[in-house]
């Protein structure tokens, strides 16, 4: 019987499609708080305080208040930036902070000293923070007792430690800004060597950065499908074993990106959560496409994982047209592991909405066909034969579809039934 070639001559795709992929930029939180320092020595929230993000390497200002306890929050600023954070309150002298890093949940402390309670303008916070400027902290000058200056060493030596701490920061958000810019050019010209090397030399900087994470998954994606189309048209197997090594490494990318947004806390912001979503969306989407390449032509083994991928991205696609491509492609790729049973069950979700879906009931019958069990024949043969009722003649499997029939009839004496929209029981 030729039921495997048949099978085969169906499910089998000899060329990938690729598509541009457009890098995204991405934006996060920052947060911090404020504390002032009394005259008696005694700390308190700043409450009410007034903030300042400035940032410095393009125009931009963000200002708001600290809460009743102090607290602050900033949403929807771009990772790649660079900033200052400046406080001030009444009775206190301003304060400003550098190397502020958006999106690395670090919660920014300021500390007030007793002041005049003005505010620092966008120059006098860059000025306070450059190296030679003096403290970060103004002064009142005139006066200033023993105890008072103390105070004021203590605020100083504190930011510097903080200074400090962020010292590595700095340096490393100038890499990671660098390299994503240039990673974004190389990717969008389809420069996919040259993306993956500067998204490699920004994580190197931070690990963490699931920006760089899904863009580089989007670019080992891209020219693996290059590869793969080469290997097949040139009949190159070397070229086809390096596009799987980098679906492998695209999954590996695009889960690692998924792994962190999911560890992020939940937004209660309505623009943080915005953001937060779209974020996800970014990367869900490039990570299930990137584990069907990589569970269809590397590790079929790895089938559930790409179907938990698909479901994270499903869950987040609000456009139905691409939900249900999504939907289909998941069906698919079970079908090409050779989880037929699974593919199955998923092509039943999509027929439950939608009964004389072609592309479903084709699937639906070459699920069933797939698992050689000749009791779900009947019902293989009922699917394949309302696709090639309902398909247009122009549709590339409706011929395949008909040997199917054919041979099931002459090997197996089954022929389709008369259905009605009623779908068989799904099987266990």
């Amino acid at each position: 019987m030729r039921r495997f070639y048949l099978f085969t001559l169906i499910v089998a795709a000899a060329v990938l499609l690729s598509s541009a992929i457009a890098a995204s930029a991405q934006t996060g939180q920052l947060r911090g708080h404020v504390v002032i320092k009394q005259t008696d020595g005694t700390s308190v929230p700043g409450a009410g305080a007034q903030i300042d993000v400035f940032r410095t390497d393009l125009p931009g200002e963000y200002p708001t208040k600290a809460d009743k306890k102090g607290q602050f929050v900033y949403a929807g600023l771009p990772y790649v930036g660079k900033y200052v954070l400046a406080a001030s309150a009444p009775n206190a002298a301003p304060s400003a902070q550098s190397n502020v890093k958006v999106g690395q949940d670090i919660d920014y402390e300021i500390v007030l000293g007793p002041g005049d309670g003005r505010r620092y303008t966008k120059e006098e916070a860059k000025a306070a923070v450059k190296p030679g400027a003096g403290s970060a902290t103004s002064s009142t000058g005139g006066g200033e007792s023993a105890a008072d200056k103390a105070k004021r060493e203590e605020i100083a030596k504190k930011n510097a430690e903080i200074e400090a701490k962020n010292k590595k920061i700095e340096e490393s958000n100038k890499v990671v800004t660098d390299a994503f810019k240039a990673g974004n050019v190389a990717l969008n010209a389809k420069n996919y060597d040259e993306a993956i090397k500067q998204y490699d030399i920004g994580l190197a900087a931070d690990p963490e950065q699931a920006a760089l994470l899904t863009n580089k998954s989007a670019a080992l994606k891209a020219r693996g499908v290059d590869k793969y189309n080469a290997g097949i048209k040139n009949k190159d197997a070397a070229a086809t074993e390096a596009a799987k090594a980098d679906f492998k490494a695209a999954a590996e990318a695009g889960n690692a990106a998924a792994d962190l947004l999911k560890k992020e806390p939940a937004a209660t912001d309505p623009t943080e959560q915005k953001q937060q979503e779209a974020n996800k969306y970014a990367a869900f989407s490039v990570r299930a496409e990137a584990m069907r390449l990589f569970v269809t032509k590397t590790d079929p083994t790895q089938a559930d994982a790409g179907a938990a991928a698909f479901q994270d991205y499903i869950t987040v696609e609000t456009d139905p047209a691409k939900k249900s491509r999504a939907q289909l492609d998941l069906a698919q790729m079970l079908l090409d592991a050779g989880s037929g049973d699974k593919a199955y069950a998923e092509y039943q979700k999509i027929l439950a909405a939608n009964p004389d879906d072609v592309d479903a009931n084709l699937g639906a019958g070459l699920a069933l066909f797939s698992t050689g069990d000749k009791g779900k024949y009947q019902d293989a043969a009922n699917y394949l034969q309302h696709f090639v009722d309902k398909a247009p003649d122009t549709h590339k499997f409706k011929n395949d579809a008909k040997d199917i029939l054919a041979e099931l009839k002459s090997t197996e004496n089954v022929t389709p039934q008369k259905t009605t929209t009623t779908r068989p029981k799904k099987r266990p």
